[in-house]
């Protein structure tokens, strides 16, 4: 499980990084720093959370689906995917 352990840590950093940023805008915007800054920035931030759920997801489809689908869960696997592209 050491692939495991290092795949959420990865992810857990990025949401640190993710964290920073958005308190650096909070900082941005009380500071009155330009609107097209803070917003390079809010792209950055939303960027940078595509990437986690593209990394969350990949997991998933690796372990957890593939696990309902070998264990003869095909719907629920497809349903649960299906639910997760309808809210992209």
């Amino acid at each position: 499980m050491k692939l495991a352990e290092d795949k959420r840590k990865t992810a857990s950093h990025r949401l640190a990084i993710v964290e920073g940023h958005l308190r650096k805008v909070r900082r941005m915007l009380d500071d009155g720093v330009y609107c097209i800054d803070i917003i390079h920035q809010s792209r950055a931030i939303q960027q940078a959370l595509k990437k986690f759920d593209e990394q969350v997801l990949e997991r998933h489809l690796k372990t957890c689906a593939a696990r309902k689908i070998r264990e003869g869960n095909i719907d629920e696997a497809s349903r649960e995917l299906l639910e997760v592209f309808e809210r992209l």
